[in-house]
């Protein structure tokens, strides 16, 4: 892996673990509850996403 890639890599990281923390913070505040639901399933999606790019290393 280039360092040009590891940057790209490592720049995605941060941004997957501020939207999954963003994402299950905000999910916890709201009082509708299919709103509350589809941001924890997109709080997931980052979980996975942040997961896949830490694999990368």
């Amino acid at each position: 892996m280039t360092s040009k890639e590891l940057l790209y890599v490592q720049d995605a990281i941060g941004h997957e673990k501020f939207m999954k923390t963003c994402s299950s913070q905000t999910a916890k505040q709201l009082t509708d509850g299919k709103l509350s639901s589809y941001i924890a399933e997109l709080g997931n999606t980052h979980n996975e996403l942040f997961n896949k790019f830490l694999n990368l290393l």
